[in-house]
């Protein structure tokens, strides 16, 4: 006879097939301006990504890890870059007792199809001879913080990373510029200690990124009515 641990466990972890059904299902009851939220970020955050590329000033924290870690296994920054994502899966999916949400993996491959876009349409060619790079850099700061709130808020395809960010938030009451500034400073370290390279672009982000999001979520909410699907309570979570 099956204890009460191997019962809570058994709910706690459906079948595989039977989450994908349900998380596919789950996609029609996301409401309208939740979708928006969600497209819009996307679209924005692929924009300001790519800015930050062409400026050419330093690669991103998750970057750095990624790299470091590629210099030592020589996998492919591919294979390494999902050796990150599964760590932080993983984390997620132990502390919160079930699988996560899809959607961030169609976060993932949206936004590199759309950065593939730009780059077909000529968008960091038109840029380089009209904006230097440092304004790049600034815009595209802002725009992949931005885009980071609208994302988060809309409750759809948050990235894992940010899954356990709003479980720090959610389970130690932590604001949401305290986790994430951690989580970012956590993964720099470490790819900095393993020989990542980076530059004042990554400081950059380190520094202003994770502190932009919470205002910009506020802003959102209080000037613009924008429900918080990500977190329940937009005044106690972000103060």
């Amino acid at each position: 006879m099956e204890d009460e641990k191997t019962k809570r466990e058994k709910k706690s972890f459906p079948s595989f097939a039977s989450y994908i059904g349900t998380q596919v299902l789950s996609f029609r009851d996301f409401k309208m301006d939740q979708i928006f939220m969600y497209l819009a970020g996307v679209a924005l955050f692929s924009v300001g990504a790519k800015l930050f590329i062409v400026s050419q000033l330093g690669t991103d924290p998750l970057d750095v890890l990624i790299i470091s870690i590629n210099k030592i296994l020589m996998l492919g920054m591919g294979v390494c870059s999902g050796i990150v994502s599964l760590f932080f899966l993983l984390w997620w999916m132990l502390w919160n007792k079930k699988y996560p949400p899809i959607s961030p993996f169609i976060t993932t491959t949206l936004t590199g199809l759309l950065i593939d876009l730009w780059s077909v349409l000529g968008l960091g060619e038109y840029l380089i001879v009209r904006v230097n790079e440092y304004t790049m850099l600034a815009m595209g700061l802002v725009l992949c913080a931005y885009s980071s709130a609208l994302i988060i808020m809309s409750g759809i395809g948050i990235r894992i990373m940010d899954l356990v960010v709003l479980t720090m938030v959610s389970k130690w009451a932590w604001s949401f510029t305290k986790a994430k500034m951690i989580i970012e400073i956590g993964i720099f370290s470490t790819g900095w200690l393993l020989g990542g390279p980076f530059g004042v672009g990554t400081i950059a982000f380190l520094l202003i990124i994770g502190p932009l999001i919470q205002p910009f979520m506020n802003i959102n909410a209080r000037r613009f009515s924008l429900k918080n699907y990500g977190l329940t309570s937009v005044s106690s979570a972000y103060q």
